[in-house]
């Protein structure tokens, strides 16, 4: 086992064991790979940064390195994509717990020797890393508690765009273990920019999850430093009226960029609500809700839900109309009872005919407490005609009610 801290400055000597310059820092390749290997090492000579690699390493150590030729390529280093330098890049930067779930500093990096290859194994973020680095060996003591993360369990965060697009698939699958209120509290912690690439690292879905969960400001800030068309891939995975809200918080510029972006029919639902003032009814509710038609058996209903492609992140109630096609509300039917229904009953003779409703220009803040009233997780809107519009969930609706301060979002 090595740490970073016990190599950086130590003398690189040639076959015949004459120094020729200093290790100034450490490349790794990082990939797929959970533990990334070490492909060779960055030496210094008179301010001059030239590359050695691995091929040309006999030893690797806390004596330093030592060749396994006398003959250098002095041609100035240059990283290429998915190349990582351990000092400049993660030395001192921050880095994912994934599983404690929080944001550490990297005061140390660990590697272990793995056949004949060195990888990184660890990082190092307590106080005894940080001594290590300043006090010479056996000054900073060995009774201090030393807290070695698995690089396998760390989101590495890029620092510049030579390695970012490799750090974006290496950190998904590890940050998709985490709830997405999770990723996005831990995100709220991060630089402007790191916030971006956290979100960005994520696949459509579960970045859309995340930025639900983050104020709307928030959302605006990440998805203006974002290409367009992977922006608005988020946007066509978020709920209408989180994706109106978002879009009234960007620049008129970004905003129909994005817009003009997004496939027809999410456009069309974003569209609809755009309609609708901020502080009505109608510009809370969101266009994501099932209807079935009266006439429909438990059964036949289950087995559509089955057959969906997509539904509603949470399925409160089933909204019941009159006939196939038509949007003329008649009817509320919970999960729950449909469910524990008789496969051969229609919904009809199970569906409660007495619901409150909203209109889509009601005030949202007295929808909002008709919702908290009546203990309701969702309050449908319907128009003069009598035709279902879209419906106001309760998380909503608490945004509306709760202090700003007990708000879910901040």
């Amino acid at each position: 086992m090595l740490y970073l801290s016990q190599i950086l400055g130590r003398p690189i000597n040639d076959a015949r064991g004459e120094r020729i310059a200093v290790i100034n820092d450490v490349l790794v390749r990082y990939g797929s790979e959970d533990y990334p290997p070490v492909i060779g090492v960055v030496a210094r000579f008179r301010r001059r940064n030239f590359f050695i690699p691995k091929r040309n390493i006999e030893s690797f150590g806390e004596d330093g390195v030592k060749m396994s030729s006398v003959k250098l390529n002095l041609t100035p280093f240059e990283r290429r994509e998915g190349e990582v330098l351990l000092a400049k890049d993660v030395l001192d930067n921050q880095l994912i717990d994934v599983d404690g779930k929080r944001v550490v500093r990297v005061n140390d990096v660990q590697m272990i020797s793995a056949g004949d290859e060195w990888r990184v194994s660890g990082a190092d973020v307590s106080f005894q890393g940080f001594l290590r680095r300043l006090m010479p060996k056996g000054f900073y003591g060995s009774d201090r508690v030393v807290e070695v993360l698995d690089w396998a369990d760390v989101g590495y965060l890029a620092t510049d765009t030579a390695t970012a697009t490799v750090q974006l698939k290496s950190s998904k699958d590890k940050l998709s273990r985490l709830h997405p209120v999770e990723i996005a509290q831990l995100a709220e912690t991060l630089s402007p920019i790191h916030r971006t690439e956290v979100v960005e690292s994520l696949d459509n879905e579960i970045a859309a999850d995340t930025l639900e969960e983050m104020s709307t400001e928030a959302q605006a800030r990440i998805l203006e430093d974002m290409d367009g068309e992977r922006a608005a891939d988020i946007l066509e995975e978020m709920s209408p009226d989180d994706a109106v809200d978002v879009l009234g918080e960007l620049s008129d510029e970004k905003a129909q960029e994005l817009f003009n972006l997004m496939e027809d029919e999410e456009r069309a639902d974003v569209a609809e609500l755009m309609e609708f003032e901020h502080d009505t009814a109608g510009g809370l509710m969101t266009t994501e809700f099932i209807v079935f038609p009266r006439k429909l058996t438990v059964g036949e209903a289950i087995e559509r839900l089955r057959e969906m492609a997509e539904t509603p992140n949470m399925i409160y109630y089933l909204y019941i109309v009159e006939e196939e096609g038509s949007w003329k509300l008649c009817g509320v039917i919970t999960l729950r009872v449909l469910i524990l229904g008789d496969p051969e009953t229609l919904l009809e003779d199970i569906m409660r005919a007495d619901y409150r409703v909203a209109h889509p220009s009601d005030l949202a803040d007295e929808t909002a407490r008709t919702i908290a009233e009546y203990n309701l997780l969702a309050l449908p809107v319907v128009d003069d005609e009598g035709d279902i519009a879209g419906i106001i969930t309760v998380d909503d609706a608490m945004e509306i009610l709760l202090p700003k301060n007990f708000q879910r979002r901040h």
